[in-house]
């Protein structure tokens, strides 16, 4: 290459690109889901008008409905909710929007986003809900941690938090709950259900609304199903909105941490990977003849399960009666002991602690 070529070559590359949408302002991003270059305000409405167009084309709300924003702080959730309140005031969807938040009883961690959530409570001026473990099952993470260590607590919190989100949206009497999940999360729950060979979930976790399937359940929505994590926080960073972005202290050694690292890898190589995955989710079909859970209600709780009881009532049984491992696994012939309340025998309770946590 000669000197001139090599001149006009670095001309070019330092040359301002100017917005693909607008022509009129410089870009100052290039969108990883489109590869379009373009300005903020560019961006902003792009990004807002494909969040309405998924709103829209699904069906996710009506007008006069009191919809809660489970709201945790970070940038997802502080992105729903900015443009949740913005989409309902720029279309008039006639929403009465609020703030579910959830204190697992982390310290160091939790604490200090609810300090977050209770900013954008005075930011948006929505009201907020919070509801705790330690007041729903008499548990924080932090005392369920030193009893079960860090290899399965995961399994605990997330059992345990999709069911106090769902019971604080009952007080509050909220006709659905809207949460932040983005289109990467949707994608590596599809790899990990596939990876555990979980039909049932795999039929359902690309569903961008749940609907009511027991008494008093609420229906739940995913407004940002087909919005790309890397754009929320370019949104929240040019925005600048106020959210918290330290990850929990308890979540390194999480499954679904390993499902992220090989999807990010994906992503790497063909930026459409997480979409591919969402849509083979979503067109997975099952053969007839095979046999599907069916959700009924615990015994105990009334919550919605498969089984005599739900697996949070099995989870919290074994942690008030110090065999922790109980929850972890497939115990169902011990249900019945649960729920009678019978001490279990010196053999099984010794199983139990052979169980590999």
């Amino acid at each position: 290459m000669t000197l001139n070529a090599l001149q006009c070559c670095v001309r070019i590359t330092i040359m301002p690109v100017q917005c693909s949408n607008c022509a009129q302002r410089r870009a100052v991003l290039k969108r990883p889901k489109t590869a379009h270059s373009l300005c903020k305000d560019c961006f902003f409405w792009a990004f807002e008008e494909e969040i309405h167009q998924t709103i829209m084309s699904a069906g996710l709300f009506n007008r006069g409905e009191t919809v809660a924003i489970g709201a945790s702080g970070g940038k997802d959730s502080t992105v729903l909710a900015h443009v949740m309140k913005l989409l309902n005031e720029r279309y008039g969807y006639g929403l009465n929007l609020l703030l579910l938040s959830v204190d697992e009883g982390i310290t160091g961690y939790r604490d200090d986003s609810l300090e977050t959530v209770k900013r954008n409570q005075q930011q948006y001026e929505l009201p907020l809900k919070i509801v705790s473990y330690e007041e729903l099952y008499g548990w924080t993470m932090d005392a369920i941690v030193k009893q079960v260590g860090l290899k399965n607590n995961c399994t605990f919190c997330g059992v345990f938090r999709r069911q106090a989100l769902d019971r604080g949206a009952m007080m509050l009497k909220v006709d659905k709950i809207c949460t932040g999940h983005n289109a990467d999360d949707v994608a590596e729950t599809v790899l990990m259900n596939v990876l555990r060979g979980d039909i049932a979930r795999l039929r359902r976790c690309t569903s961008i609304s749940t609907a009511s399937e027991g008494e008093g359940a609420i229906p739940r929505c995913k407004p940002l199903k087909y919005a790309y994590e890397k754009e929320i926080v370019l949104y929240a960073y040019f925005k600048k909105l106020d959210y918290f972005s330290t990850e929990c202290i308890y979540s390194p050694n999480a499954y679904r941490g390993h499902a992220r690292a090989f999807l990010k890898d994906l992503e790497s190589i063909r930026p459409s990977s997480i979409i591919d995955v969402i849509h083979s989710g979503e067109t997975l079909s099952v053969k007839d003849g095979v046999k599907m859970p069916v959700q009924g209600t615990c015994s105990r709780c009334g919550y919605i399960s498969s089984q005599a009881l739900c697996k949070s009532c099995v989870l919290l049984e074994g942690l008030n009666r110090g065999l922790p491992k109980l929850g972890i696994g497939k115990h169902h012939r011990l249900h019945g002991k649960i729920l009678s309340r019978e001490p279990l025998t010196e053999q099984e309770e010794k199983k139990l602690k052979a169980v590999d946590f």
